[in-house]
C-alpha cells in the first residue's frame, strides 16, 4: 500500500473507534450491558 492508503486506513480506523466509543459509553447501552451481566451472574447459581 502507498502512504496515502495507510493514512486513509488510519483515519477510517480512528473514526470507527470514535463511533464505537460513543455508542458503548452511552447511558442506554451501559444500562443494557449492566442488566445483561447482572442477569448472567444471578442465573449462574
Amino acid at each position: 500500500m502507498s502512504t496515502a492508503e495507510y493514512a486513509l486506513g488510519t483515519v477510517a480506523a480512528c473514526a470507527f473507534a470514535a463511533v464505537l466509543f460513543a455508542i458503548l459509553t452511552s447511558s442506554e447501552v451501559r444500562d443494557v450491558l449492566t442488566q445483561m451481566v447482572t442477569d448472567a451472574l444471578q442465573s449462574g447459581g
